[in-house]
């Protein structure tokens, strides 16, 4: 009997530290691969000196070292902000809010987590290295005193989104590390996960309903109401349409069919954060919304598809010179 206490009790605990590190979060690394098929398609003769087993095994290491660096940030996430999730109508059943965790194994978790994806970063090469140690540091700057950025409107989500490019030149330099991806496209991926971050705030603003409560739980809402969240959300989606139209239209035109599915896109995000649901809070559950996944898939298919179809017309919509010559 005192046996089988004794191991549910040691299960319960690792199940309490496993959910700080959130591996289901893990989801959110997805968006490396981008940044590896861009590499791909953009250097074919740089990356052609790996066969093709060693780019996927070299991606695969490098999704699991930044899974492992996302779970350090997490970790300490969660330990820095038991006080203010107390507040939280559905955070304050976290373990560190009730104040379930010991400081010391908190540490030592974060220092396992950033040590083990740091080494296997190593294996991958010394530019991937510096991009996971970026990460790293983001965490801190993002949750530590005296800079915690989190705490400060509007500093708060740029400072978080930019994990976002950060994850792009992750998923790129998995497999090249001797150029780096066009600064359009990284400007677009920022803006972005700035994007994605202010609707969730406002999810989040408008799921407590209480501005003083909402204050308590996340200083940064002390200078923000709805409005405030939703004209910084349109304010970085313009960015990031305009940065990825400069991308698209610079390297294929044939890009400029998916314009109105991106528009569409941003929309219904959107048009998620104001459902009861609220799942624009966990982005990491979007999933569960069937139709907005099935969209994002049939997306991702077309821009498949436009990188071998030719569209010729489209060219008087990008080239002046092109209409003269016609005539």
């Amino acid at each position: 009997m005192l046996e089988r206490r004794l191991t549910s009790e040691t299960g319960s605990i690792l199940k309490r530290y496993a959910s700080i590190a959130r591996p289901d979060h893990w989801i959110k690394n997805i968006f490396m691969l981008p940044g590896t098929a861009l590499a791909l398609a953009l250097y074919p003769e740089l990356a052609a000196g790996r066969s093709f087993s060693r780019h996927v095994l070299s991606t695969l290491i490098a999704l699991l070292s930044t899974c492992l660096i996302a779970s350090a940030n997490y970790t300490i996430n969660e330990w820095l902000d038991a006080d203010f999730d107390k507040f939280h109508p559905v955070k304050s059943a976290r373990p560190a809010a009730r104040g379930e965790l010991d400081r010391r194994l908190v540490y030592m978790q974060y220092a396992v987590l950033a040590i083990a994806g740091l080494a296997l970063a190593a294996t991958i090469g010394a530019v991937f290295v510096v991009f996971s140690v970026l990460l790293l540091v983001m965490g801190l700057v993002y949750n530590v005193e005296p800079v915690r950025s989190k705490d400060k409107a509007y500093i708060d989500v740029l400072s978080e989104s930019i994990n976002n490019p950060l994850r792009l030149l992750l998923g790129w330099s998995a497999i090249i590390d001797s150029a780096l991806p066009p600064i359009s496209v990284l400007v677009s991926y920022w803006m972005g996960g700035a994007y994605l971050m202010a609707i969730k705030r406002y999810a989040e603003f408008r799921m407590i309903d209480d501005h003083a409560q909402a204050a308590r739980y996340r200083r940064s809402f002390a200078n923000y109401d709805e409005k405030k969240l939703l004209i910084s959300a349109v304010f970085y989606a313009i960015n990031s349409a305009f940065f990825l139209g400069i991308f698209l239209v610079k390297y294929r035109f044939e890009f400029l069919v998916s314009f109105p599915f991106f528009a569409l896109l941003f929309s219904w995000y959107l048009g998620i954060s104001m459902d009861a649901r609220a799942l624009a809070i966990s982005p990491e559950r979007l999933h569960q919304e069937r139709k907005f996944a099935a969209y994002v898939c049939i997306l991702v298919g077309m821009l498949t598809a436009l990188l071998f179809i030719d569209i010729p017309f489209l060219k008087y919509f990008v080239d002046y010179n092109q209409i003269i010559r016609h005539r």
